[in-house]
């Protein structure tokens, strides 16, 4: 009984988006910020995104997924959470890690917005010139 409830815990980040995974045997059932995941995300893109770890080792149904997300948007923390279930998924079972690798799911995406420069408008643009 107590293997059962065993959780395992996976961090995930995107963008400004953080994660925090825990999965254990169950069900299937995804549930975000103590919502269901098809409610938190009602774009199929996204609800796509934080299921694909699990089809790709096929172990969709074999467990209960509860996350913890904040920051960012909508899309960052479906990014976030898939990379929090496949770290998850790699601790599970370490079987798990050659096809999750192979697929880019332990790839944490680095790519943040560039921060906004003194004496500019923007990260990159700039004010107008003016000869006189």
């Amino acid at each position: 009984m107590a293997e059962e409830l065993q959780y395992i815990w996976g961090t995930g980040r995107r963008k400004t988006s953080i994660a925090r995974v825990r999965i254990r045997k169950g069900t299937g059932k995804i549930v975000v910020n103590n919502a269901d995941m098809d409610i938190y995300f009602p774009i199929d893109r996204d609800r796509g995104t934080v299921r694909a770890p699990m089809k790709a080792t096929k172990t969709f149904g074999e467990f209960d997924v509860f996350v913890n997300v904040c920051g960012g948007g909508i899309t960052g923390q479906a990014g976030a959470i898939s990379l929090g279930i496949a770290r998850a998924l790699s601790k599970a079972n370490s079987a798990n890690v050659d096809t999750l690798r192979d697929n880019g799911f332990l790839t944490r995406d680095s790519r943040m917005k560039e921060r906004k420069k003194y004496g500019q408008k923007g990260a990159r643009k700039r004010f107008q010139w003016t000869k006189r």
